[in-house]
């Protein structure tokens, strides 16, 4: 079963068969051969000769399959498909709608297991981090297919009664871009509100990550959408460009870094196409002295050591008031280390392996770098090879936590988009606010203190989207998800996300004669 619907051999002659009790898939044990583009119903191989690109498993580092990335006819086919779709799913009425994507969240509730163990294959996290993501996906397919018979109109009483009305109308083709460390969930995220608002849709994975957001295509297809609703096209950057410059692409919603959501922006620019950016962070944490202390620890891990660091919302920055600062880094450094890291498919695992090896080795240089400014390590930041044989080569290492940070350091000012933790000391509320808003981001922000009027006055003032108290990385699907500054434009998540993905029409109705002033 998992072969036929997933497309890949397994390198045992045995293969084991799905069951939630029992582990289907074990790291170094899958090889994926079928296509990854999805359009027009069904998984679909370049017709260009083009060369292919390894994508690797992280927990191994052998090649898990070969990339074809799309060129210019296979992202025309795919956005034709979608708008031809778009015409009768566009006429659905918002109960119809809601429907057939809540059939697609029973899909994936049904198939949770293994899309969570192709999402560990294909991504490095560990399996319990990977259940959730999937939970995540299905919630927000839910919580949309819940919205799409609420979206509605004005009526304006006009004098003499005359009246006008206003139409929450979908915008078309919406393509979306997505980052490597929520493959399957970001997928969710941004075609839930596209299709619950009647768009239909053009997905690109990273490709790093281009496993799993053709399942939600197949997903989607076996839900009863129409043919070519969404779609899946794979490859980098120039498959990217060719998608936001297509002249039937109505709005472009990305998630990434900066420097790539400046450029998607400018290149959306030219046919004056709608974007939502949700772009990097570099987050603060700020931690008072009457915080309850267990909780701020295990928020500050949360805040820093999820998918192995690499969250964009990550509290990397954490402020924490002098006078429980000791206390907080003893606290803190132990339960670093005890972190279980290793195979991510084990359910003991709590960290796996980061994304690729270019990546960690980026990591690593900004351990060596914060070193060199006269940052301490106070554990981690060092490569770590699993005991197991068939893991040596995975992209792996220990968790990191730096002391004796300043605000200049490299690792407190740039994303490091790693397990590493930069703690800083601060005195005064006033004090600690300058310095977290010194940044030109603003994805994220977190505060610990018992003391509520504290808590308010200080996320006020916060330069962030997306604040947390007395908790950190909280993301559900009914609440706005987005960031100020460089951070990104548009929300993902919650009821506003509709006013992104749709547009209004104001419609004005005369009872009587034209008052003509000629």
């Amino acid at each position: 079963m998992l072969r036929r619907l997933l497309g890949f051999r397994f390198r045992n002659k045995t293969a084991p068969t799905l069951s939630a009790a029992v582990r289907c898939l074990s790291s170094g044990s899958v090889d994926i051969t079928v296509p990854l583009n999805f359009w027009a119903g069904r998984r679909r191989s370049s017709q260009e000769s083009r060369e292919k690109e390894n994508v690797y498993e992280p927990a191994t580092g052998r090649v898990l399959c070969h990339l074809e990335p799309c060129g210019r006819e296979e992202v025309d086919q795919a956005v034709k498909a979608a708008k031809s779709a778009f015409g009768p799913w566009s006429k659905m009425s918002g109960m119809e709608r809601a429907r057939i994507m809540i059939e697609a969240a029973h899909l994936i509730e049904s198939r949770r297991e293994e899309i969570a163990e192709m999402e560990v294959v294909n991504n490095g996290k560990s399996i319990t981090e990977a259940r959730l993501d999937v939970d995540s996906a299905r919630l927000c397919i839910e919580y949309y297919a819940g919205l799409a018979s609420t979206l509605a109109g004005q009526h304006v009483q006009l004098p003499g009664g005359s009246f006008a009305y206003t139409r929450r109308e979908p915008l078309g083709v919406c393509v979306g871009i997505g980052a490597w460390n929520y493959p399957f969930q970001i997928a969710a995220w941004k075609s839930a509100p596209a299709l619950a608002c009647g768009n239909s849709m053009v997905f690109k994975p990273s490709p790093v990550t281009p496993v799993t957001a053709v399942l939600l295509a197949e997903i989607y297809a076996k839900a009863g959408v129409p043919e070519g609703l969404f779609n899946v096209v794979q490859g980098g950057q120039e498959t990217g460009s060719l998608l936001c410059y297509h002249p039937d692409v109505d709005k472009v919603s990305f998630t990434g870094s900066v420097p790539t959501g400046q450029k998607i922006m400018e290149m959306a620019s030219k046919g004056v196409k709608p974007v939502t950016l949700e772009l990097g962070g570099k987050s603060p944490l700020i931690i008072f002295k009457d915080s309850d202390l267990e909780n701020a620890v295990k928020g500050a891990l949360m805040a820093n050591f999820l998918s192995q660091g690499q969250v964009c919302s990550n509290g990397t920055r954490v402020y924490v008031q002098k006078d429980v600062l000791a206390k907080f880094v003893e606290e803190v450094v132990k339960r670093t280390q005890a972190i279980a890291i290793g195979d991510p498919l084990l359910e003991s695992t709590r960290m796996g392996a980061l994304v690729s090896r270019p990546h960690l080795d980026k990591v690593l240089s900004f351990v060596e770098q914060a070193k060199k400014e006269g940052a301490t390590v106070l554990c981690g930041g060092e490569r770590f090879v699993p005991s197991d044989p068939k893991l040596k080569s995975g992209y792996y290492m220990t968790p990191c936590v730096l002391s004796d940070c300043t605000d200049d350091m490299t690792c407190v000012r740039d994303e490091i988009f790693g397990p590493v933790m930069s703690v800083l000391s601060f005195e005064t509320e006033q004090e600690v606010l300058h310095r977290a808003n010194n940044t030109t981001m603003g994805l994220a922000a977190g505060v610990f203190t018992r003391d509520v009027t504290r808590a308010h006055r200080v996320v006020e003032q916060l330069k962030a989207g997306s604040c947390f108290i007395n908790n950190y990385n909280i993301t559900p699907v009914e609440v706005p998800f987005g960031g100020f500054k460089m951070s990104g434009i548009g929300r993902e998540n919650g009821q506003v996300t509709v006013e992104f993905y749709s547009q209004l029409k104001t419609v004005f109705v005369e009872m009587g004669d034209v008052d003509s002033l000629f």
